[in-house]
């Protein structure tokens, strides 16, 4: 009998692996690399948030939870949530291990095999790929680059929407481009999915990573979303993370905002993937949600300052187009001449230690791209900037141009 070739399933082993990985892993064993590549600040945890997740391990608090999270989180968030859109229940929360077990247990519930799914791109691969492990089919439109801002073509959109669409995923602020989704857009959106009953899965990471005119000192403001004119009872979920504005990548600590009759079937959904997110690490998301607004406050009024810094040194360099960025911690610029952004990127390892993310990583709308984080120090940023201009410069420009 002829053996059967150990092999994943087809739309497993079809997914795209990270191209921001293969650069880092060019980069591995080196210590000289200024890396730039994750979408990660260079900041640790603030320590009260530490603390929370210290005190609870010493207390012995290292038990199974609630699938949907404990109590007192739940709560939290929903109030959290009300603060900012519209009154939401603890009912309606469910906290996840993460933002990407967000993403993926919201697509689990409501995408089949066969599905039509459509995303906004350039896109984090993620959105893009977890509807296809699920069988489903993905469609994309292209934000539209230009001078004054990535840009949106609703009608567009709201064209490839067409009956039988299960699903639209808007991750807005958008990483890698910024762009910011406005209430205008929001609204068409909106109105077009219930009239031919289409979810909208918002992925609002970067949600209070937003660059408003916010005065200095005033409370960082919260992009618009779809949560502040969607009734109840419509096909929107949003999905969301601890880890951007409150600092806490590693912690891996999200939540899933859903209408009450979808809600109530994801505890079956969590238990099936993870049971629970560990209780320690909800007890510090509990303190930074209840207590970190400062936290997210200093956070946003940092990144503007890097923001304004590093796009105004980009856009002084030569061969180099971008646009300022509303929200996120992303600077996505186009490089004159390159349309082998991954061969550059790993060029600018090797020749510099200068550590991006190729634009081909967010789909080939991104092609000819470069992702920066810019969620460092200036003075960090500011070395960055002097490698790439080092890789930029006339004379070696022909080492990387295809």
């Amino acid at each position: 009998m002829r053996s059967v070739s150990p092999n994943a399933r087809p739309a497993v082993r079809e997914l795209r692996a990270s191209k921001i990985r293969e650069v880092a892993n060019a980069g591995i064993g080196r210590d000289d690399i200024a890396a730039f590549w994750f979408g990660e600040p260079d900041e640790v945890t603030p320590q009260f948030i530490r603390q929370a997740a210290i005190d609870a391990l010493a207390a012995g608090d290292t038990f199974y939870t609630h699938n949907l999270g404990i109590a007192e989180l739940r709560e939290a968030i929903g109030a959290y949530v009300t603060r900012l859109h519209r009154p939401t229940a603890p009912d309606n929360i469910a906290v996840t291990n993460s933002g990407m077990s967000a993403l993926m247990i919201a697509a689990q519930a409501i995408i089949d095999a066969g599905d039509r799914v459509v995303a906004v791109t350039p896109l984090w691969p993620n959105l893009v790929e977890i509807p296809k492990i699920l069988g489903a089919h993905v469609t994309t439109v292209a934000l539209q680059f230009r001078r004054c801002g990535w840009q949106l073509d609703v009608e567009c959109l709201l064209d490839t929407l067409q009956p039988g669409t299960r699903a639209v995923f808007i991750n807005s602020p958008n990483n890698p481009t910024g762009w910011t989704i406005d209430r205008d857009a929001q609204r068409a959106i909106l109105e077009h999915c219930r009239a031919h009953g289409i979810w909208i899965v918002a992925d609002d990471a970067y949600e209070r990573l937003y660059f408003s005119e916010t005065p200095a000192g005033a409370s960082a403001s919260t992009a618009p979303s779809f949560l502040d004119i969607a009734e109840a009872d419509d096909r929107v979920i949003s999905t969301n993370t601890f880890s951007k504005a409150w600092l806490m990548t590693g912690f891996r600590l999200g939540w899933i905002a859903a209408p009450r009759a979808l809600a109530q079937d994801l505890p079956k959904l969590i238990e099936y993937n993870t049971s629970c997110a560990p209780p320690f690490v909800q007890r510090a998301g509990l303190v930074a949600i209840t207590q970190g607004e400062p936290v997210v406050t200093r956070t946003v009024t940092r990144l503007r300052q890097a923001r304004d810094y590093l796009v105004g040194q980009l856009a002084r360099t030569p061969g180099i187009e971008i646009a300022t960025p509303r929200g996120a911690m992303y600077a996505f610029f186009r490089v004159e001449g390159v349309n082998d952004s991954l061969a550059l990127c790993k060029r600018m390892v090797t020749d510099v230690g200068l550590g991006l993310a190729p634009g081909i990583a967010f789909g080939p709308e991104g092609e000819g791209f470069v992702r920066w984080c810019f969620a460092a120090a200036l003075e960090r940023l500011a070395d960055g900037v002097e490698r790439l201009q080092r890789v930029l410069a006339p004379q070696a420009v022909h080492r990387w141009v295809r």
